[in-house]
């Protein structure tokens, strides 16, 4: 049984965001401090990456611990009112993730994953893996763009 009324949840929920959330905000200030540049949340690649290094093909997703299913168990929700209704919400992110990781890896990007509570612990750290896949991903492209045709 829900603790809070349906009106009470129904207000939760719709304070949840999708973007612009503290975890997004926290890393886009090491990125930005570091000067790496980027596009947030872009419709115009698949899966609306949260950065996108356009021209290094590089997408970065900071994914909440609950809505992407980070140590997911289905008993997670044993005791919650709409648990079935949970478990499909939790068990469909945990494949659109797998789902859109091929799809762009299939279209040449670099897909880089964090968890929230990743990048609250060490924001520096994240950032510093996020430049070492840029650059990673640059010297591919210069190595390639070198070879003769």
């Amino acid at each position: 049984m829900d603790k809070h009324s349906k009106a009470q949840r129904s207000k939760n929920m719709q304070a949840v965001k999708n973007k612009g959330s503290q975890i997004e905000d926290t890393l886009a200030k090491a990125l930005y401090a570091r000067g790496l540049r980027y596009r947030r949340n872009t419709t115009k690649i698949f899966g609306k990456p949260d950065f996108a290094f356009i021209g290094p093909k590089l997408a970065v997703f900071c994914d909440s611990e609950f809505w992407h299913g980070k140590d997911f168990d289905a008993s997670t929700f044993a005791n919650t009112a709409n648990k079935s209704f949970w478990n499909n919400k939790i068990r469909t992110n945990i494949e659109r993730d797998k789902t859109v990781n091929a799809t762009l890896e299939a279209q040449g990007w670099t897909v880089v994953r964090f968890w929230g509570k990743e990048i609250m612990a060490d924001p520096e750290k994240c950032a510093e893996r996020v430049e070492k896949a840029l650059n990673a991903r640059k010297s591919s492209q210069m190595q390639s763009a070198k070879k003769p045709k």
